[in-house]
């Protein structure tokens, strides 16, 4: 491997994916006689680049998913997990830029994918526990998502009477 796609593969992993999938595909087409399944292996490669941006935007699925939930459930108990989970999440996701720091430029993209399903989950997990599941599509900004931000804590309600007494 030459200096320069050595230093890639440290420095930029999905980058280093994408340049040698390349490449590989550029030698198939010069018709070399070395017995490789040129077409696969570039395949192959270029797969490890797109399952690290899968991962990129699964993980802020689950960031998304729960800066929802802090923002429109009323429960208690819950909200210390949902917060434990983010910060967990953004850490990973700072190490996967990190790595591979051409991923930044494909956060946009992520986000915006992200976000319906996002949605949908927070909402289903809300009415799984009779809460509102009129959620609007959130429009946190990268810096909200992936820095130290958390949404407002929702208004808790009263609790409901016990047994018809009024509070």
């Amino acid at each position: 491997m030459s200096g320069n796609a050595a230093r890639l593969y440290d420095e930029d992993f999905v980058r280093w994916t994408e340049e040698q999938s390349a490449a590989l595909r550029a030698a198939a087409g010069l018709a070399t006689n070395l017995p490789l399944d040129w077409e696969n292996l570039a395949e192959e490669i270029d797969s490890l680049g797109r399952s690290l941006k899968h991962e990129l935007r699964s993980r802020l699925m689950v960031i998304l998913e729960h800066l929802l939930k802090l923002e429109y459930s009323s429960a208690i108990y819950p909200r210390s997990g949902w917060i434990e989970t983010v910060n967990r999440e953004r850490l990973i996701i700072e190490d996967l830029l990190q790595e591979s720091p051409s991923l930044r430029s494909a956060l946009g993209a992520a986000i915006d994918q992200a976000k319906p399903k996002a949605l949908r989950l927070a909402a289903g997990s809300l009415s799984d526990h009779a809460e509102t599941t009129a959620i609007p599509l959130p429009n946190y900004t990268e810096d909200q998502i992936l820095g130290d931000w958390f949404p407002a804590v929702a208004a808790h309600p009263s609790p409901p009477p016990v047994n018809g007494e009024r509070g």
